[in-house]
């Protein structure tokens, strides 16, 4: 609990350049004015709470530094703030294990601890396995060298005789490499002339909206269509050919029978063809 206390003290601050940071409190401690191998010798006799919350303080920055590192090369829907809480447990793993009779710095020494937890971290939000993304990263390599040296576009043929593998597992390496992705539509798509960024959901067709140029050239097309029918002869057309029903449906909705409405349907169309032909100069595009 203590170290979530400590780990509270991240400050926030927007933008991908000026990440979330941690600060240390500034609060001052006894153990400053002690040198610091003193401080470590006593950790290792006695650890004790307050010498651990000091260690972490002092050496917050370190969390920070890496996570921002290792943030700058990922997409935006990353949240800063979860590298940065991986990367504390790696801080205090190392202060446990930290061993001053190695003559090693502790700076060099709990670095690599909090890239393997920031990283761990990172491998447990990945859904994808870890073989995928190497096959993925191995064929993406080939096709970029193989693209710099002939300056052309790479075919499926070179990149797998470039990993000297056969046609089928290539074909299982390209399977593997384009798997579904997950991303977020709040993600940064590019940035536009104004202040305003766009994001993946201002670019996003939306099929559910219709053109109303469209639909009132439907809407004339119905009218011009049904016109001169009975009202059981327009249901037929409506129903059949904007509804959908079949002969059947359109039978028990009229209360006729479906060789009926069939009939009718025939009937129908012999006189919309009639109709259509006299008016075929006025449905040309005009010029």
């Amino acid at each position: 609990m203590a170290a979530m206390r400590t780990a509270s003290r991240i400050s926030r601050s927007s933008g991908k350049n000026g990440a979330r940071h941690a600060e240390p409190s500034g609060i001052a401690s006894p153990f400053d004015d002690r040198p610091m191998e003193k401080n470590w010798r006593e950790y290792a006799k006695k650890p004790t709470k307050e010498l651990r919350n000091y260690f972490m303080e002092r050496y917050l920055h370190l969390v920070r530094y890496n996570a921002e590192r290792i943030y700058a090369r990922l997409p935006d829907e990353v949240d800063i703030e979860d590298l940065m809480s991986a990367g504390l447990f790696g801080l205090m793993d190392a202060i446990d294990a930290f061993d001053l009779e190695r003559k090693v710095k502790f700076e060099t020494y709990c670095a690599p601890r909090i890239r393997g937890a920031i990283l761990d971290e990172l491998r447990s939000m990945d859904w994808v396995p870890r073989l995928v993304r190497h096959r993925t990263a191995k064929v993406e390599q080939a096709r970029q060298q193989i693209e710099m040296e002939s300056g052309r576009k790479a075919t499926d043929a070179e990149v797998s005789a470039r990993l000297n593998i056969d046609n089928e597992e290539f074909d299982k390496y390209k399977r593997d490499s384009s798997a579904v992705s997950v991303t977020s539509i709040t993600r940064k798509c590019f940035s536009s002339d104004g202040s305003r960024e766009m994001r993946e959901i201002d670019v996003i067709k939306d099929t559910t909206q219709t053109n109303p140029v469209t639909d009132v050239q439907r809407t004339d097309l119905k009218e011009l269509m049904t016109k001169g029918l009975s009202r059981a002869e327009r249901l037929i057309v409506v129903l059949y050919y904007y509804e959908g029903m079949t002969m059947k449906e359109i039978g028990q909705t009229l209360d006729l029978s479906e060789s009926r409405v069939s009939q009718m349907h025939s009937s129908i169309l012999a006189r919309l063809k009639a109709h259509m032909q006299h008016r075929m100069r006025e449905l040309e595009p005009v010029e």
